[in-house]
């Protein structure tokens, strides 16, 4: 699997910690370490430790929760003041249901506590509505009430009072080398909503803004990140199931659309050539 080009490490984000070294914390790990980067990971698994050190990776076993004590809390702060930058990349799934803002909030305290540089917060796209329209980043903003707890939870780490630099990603449904598409949905039957738009990101691409970001340092802005292609769900589908030889899913005969996600903000600020903004083309690198 490709990555992404080899973009030179800006000055100053010379450590970088990414927390969620998982399917696609790892890969991102990994091509920091090429742009020559002292790469700090974490691991929920212990097993996980020797693969994230013979890496490359500097590792540390983080496993956030209720029982997350003040001293994991302090020791985790002082592990983070080697850090220039801090990338938090712990999927919503995480957490139980309400609770994703509370798990994450010794995080907070930490990169305040730490006085870290800057912070790369890894959202999803998901915190749109679901409504047939194009969506823009300001079409949901994080506040202290909002109904999501992904929006509430991105307001953690944009500082109100510029204590550090942030820059929040929403990302498109991942795919890419296992977790190839055509499984999500193979075999179903009169699914909903075949007329609307797909809005996907391949791991290759995701990688490869994240990186970008870290490395020209562009802080201070949410954006979104898909694919440039967005096609009917009717149709990527069972082509994705049929490209693995599995059955292809059917679609009810309805014109509802959904929404559609507009990266072109992210386009015209992160100098990054994506990779596989054909979503279609891309089925075969998975």
């Amino acid at each position: 699997m490709s990555i992404t080009p080899n973009i030179s490490l800006a000055a100053g984000a010379s450590t970088v910690a990414v927390v969620g070294c998982g399917w696609l914390g790892m890969p991102l790990a990994m091509n920091l370490l090429t742009q020559g980067c002292r790469v700090l990971g974490t691991t929920t698994t212990p097993e996980q430790l020797p693969v994230l050190a013979a890496a490359g990776i500097e590792p540390r076993l983080l496993q956030l929760g209720s029982d997350f004590s003040s001293a994991e809390e302090q020791s985790f702060t002082e592990w983070l003041r080697q850090a220039d930058t801090l990338v938090i990349n712990i999927p919503p799934r995480a957490a139980v249901a309400g609770g994703y803002p509370q798990l994450l909030r010794p995080l907070h305290r930490a990169v305040a506590a730490a006085r870290t540089r800057s912070v790369l917060f890894v959202s999803t796209s998901g915190v749109y509505p679901d409504e047939p329209r194009l969506m823009r980043e300001t079409d949901a903003v994080s506040t202290r009430d909002a109904a999501s707890d992904v929006l509430r939870t991105e307001g953690h780490f944009v500082p109100r009072y510029g204590q550090w630099q942030s820059t929040v990603v929403r990302l498109g449904g991942l795919f890419g080398p296992g977790r190839p598409p055509g499984r999500f949905l193979a075999g179903r039957r009169n699914l909903p909503q075949g007329d609307a738009p797909t809005n996907l990101l391949h791991l290759t691409d995701a990688v490869g803004v994240l990186s970008t970001i870290i490395s020209q340092n562009i802080w201070g802005h949410t954006l979104n990140v898909c694919a440039q292609s967005h096609p009917l769900r009717r149709d990527f589908y069972p082509a994705a199931a049929i490209s693995l030889e599995l059955e292809s899913p059917t679609f009810l005969p309805e014109n509802q659309g959904g929404k559609l996600i507009d990266s072109s903000r992210l386009r015209g600020l992160v100098p990054y050539p994506f990779v596989h903004d054909d979503v279609l083309a891309a089925l075969p690198y998975c």
